[in-house]
């Protein structure tokens, strides 16, 4: 779909009722929200899942990966679409992104979710906030030349319980290539440049500008440090967003769209269902 220069590849499941936008996290792709969007559009509502600039099947230029053009590219899709105010949701690097998208549009949407993203901040990082530690150690890992058939098996035996559907939702994370093996759709120049957007990112700077009411759901993954960390960043979103709520998914991972895709869209859902998106 064409927005602002570049080709975004969209999925879009038609509806009637409120619709929903969904946007990935980092060197993620549309297809993770797969599950979600079929749960939602059972229900009648609209969902449209997005390849942000530089993932999945979307153009991939190699600049405009700071907040200002990201939030002006979900805008421009918004309104080429013509989505009538939207709940957006979004995971990881997508919640702070869809976090800035409702503080500087706040007419454009009527809700957000933020899974287990949002209120990410890189400088509060207990392991050393400045920009050239975290370049180190959240720098993607080199897959290039790895089989599918080993990316597939490596992923099956992390979790032997996930369903064909999620191997093949996390693969689409990859371009196949014609001997067999994988690369990121997302280079490595390019991560490097969400991740240093990410890092300028200020969430706390963001929240008393937001508007609209925010679902929060936090993952737990049962280690004490972590829940401890998760706490201490949440807790400035829960006192300074104007309307907030706040649910914790313990015994989950990260990507909790994927792990738990049905009780993450019971949660916004219910969110529709008692009026909570009506400020």
């Amino acid at each position: 779909m064409p927005i602002r220069g570049l080709n975004l590849a969209v999925r879009e499941w038609p509806g009637f009722k409120r619709p929903f936008l969904l946007v990935h996290g980092l060197a993620s792709n549309a297809r993770m929200w797969d599950m979600v969007a079929h749960r939602l559009n059972r229900e009648g509502h609209p969902v449209v899942a997005v390849d942000q600039r530089g993932h999945g099947q979307s153009d991939k230029p190699d600049d405009g990966f700071d907040f200002d053009e990201v939030t002006a590219d979900l805008k421009a899709l918004i309104e080429v679409i013509g989505l009538d105010r939207p709940v957006v949701a979004g995971q990881s690097w997508g919640g702070n992104v869809v976090l800035d998208l409702a503080a500087r549009y706040p007419d454009l949407v009527s809700g957000v979710v933020l899974v287990d993203g949002g209120f990410i901040d890189l400088q509060s990082r207990p392991q050393g906030s400045d920009w050239k530690q975290i370049s180190v150690d959240l720098q993607p890992p080199d897959l290039i030349g790895t089989s599918r058939k080993q990316m597939k098996d490596r992923m099956r035996s992390f979790r032997s319980d996930w369903p064909e559907e999620t191997l093949e939702m996390r693969l689409a994370n990859f371009e196949t290539l014609p001997d067999g093996t994988v690369r990121p759709w997302l280079t490595k120049e390019r991560h490097m440049k969400v991740l240093r957007g990410l890092w300028e990112h200020r969430p706390a700077e963001v929240y008393a500008k937001v508007q609209a009411p925010v679902l929060v759901a936090v993952a737990d993954h049962g280690d004490n440090e972590h829940r401890l960390r998760q706490h201490d960043q949440v807790s400035p979103a829960q006192m300074d967003l104007a309307r907030v709520n706040v649910r914790w998914f313990f015994d989950t991972a990260h990507d909790i769209h994927v792990h738990r895709p049905l009780e993450l869209s019971e949660y916004m859902l219910w969110a529709l269902a008692t009026d909570f998106f009506e400020s």
